[in-house]
């Protein structure tokens, strides 16, 4: 018990004194984290659309299909990634791999299913009434789907804050792609991994405790920004 109160104190120590190792972690971490979420959803949002409001054929092949990558483990990810952007990989010319850029790519895979998933759900959870008032009206094409998205903002919002939390939280995708580099590719998980093998504990600590309170920020803040939505809108 006494090493793990210290071990505590020195994490917390650490974080008030802004260790710039810790600082650079979240720096990297949040740019990646960030990035792969927008570019995700940017993905993932029409898909998501796609499946939810439109009955073709190959949807229900389509919606396995989804489904099953939201549950893909990140080290399979990583592995497909780093297969394309390798020295003898398509995009080994590139010079992706060990960099930034190659956690993102990585990241993005991640996030997208999720964001498709999790938006879909949303959408085919609407009221028969929402559906039927945009036919009414005679809304149709990218105004419909856009209307329905906002009708679905809490179920769309949740999607898009777990896909953050998803690519924030690996340490697959990250360890392969990014090679977990000093101040250039070493993210909050990587970083802990590593200092719990080296038993620099207390700096493990101090970086899981702000991989919470990121978490716990992110969730907060569509919390809050849900509750003003309604309000405005409800």
């Amino acid at each position: 018990m006494p090493f793990i109160a210290d071990s505590f104190a020195e994490a917390v120590r650490r974080v008030v004194a802004l260790d710039p190792y810790v600082l650079d972690a979240v720096r990297i971490s949040l740019t990646c984290s960030v990035l792969a979420t927008c570019f995700g959803s940017l993905i993932g949002l029409p898909i998501g659309v796609a499946l939810g409001l439109n009955r073709f054929r190959g949807r229900s092949a389509a919606v396995v299909g989804v489904n099953a990558l939201m549950a893909t483990p990140t080290v399979v990810v990583g592995l497909l990634v780093y297969s394309f952007i390798c020295r003898r990989g398509p995009l080994g010319p590139l010079g992706l791999l060990y960099t930034p850029s190659a956690i993102i790519i990585g990241q993005t895979l991640l996030v997208a299913p999720i964001v498709a998933g999790l938006t879909r759900s949303a959408l085919e959870q609407l009221s028969p009434g929402a559906l039927k008032t945009t036919a009414t009206l005679g809304i149709g094409g990218l105004r419909r789907a856009w209307t329905l998205l906002r009708e679905a903002r809490a179920g769309t919002g949740a999607a898009i804050v777990t896909g953050f939390a998803r690519a924030v939280g690996e340490v697959g995708v990250a360890m392969m792609l990014g090679g977990n580099i000093l101040y250039s590719t070493r993210t909050i998980t990587t970083a802990i991994a590593l200092e719990t093998a080296k038993g620099t504990f207390e700096l493990a600590i101090a970086l899981g405790l702000i991989l919470i309170l990121v978490a716990y920020t992110a969730n907060t803040a569509f919390q809050l920004l849900q509750s003003n939505v309604l309000v405005k809108y409800g």
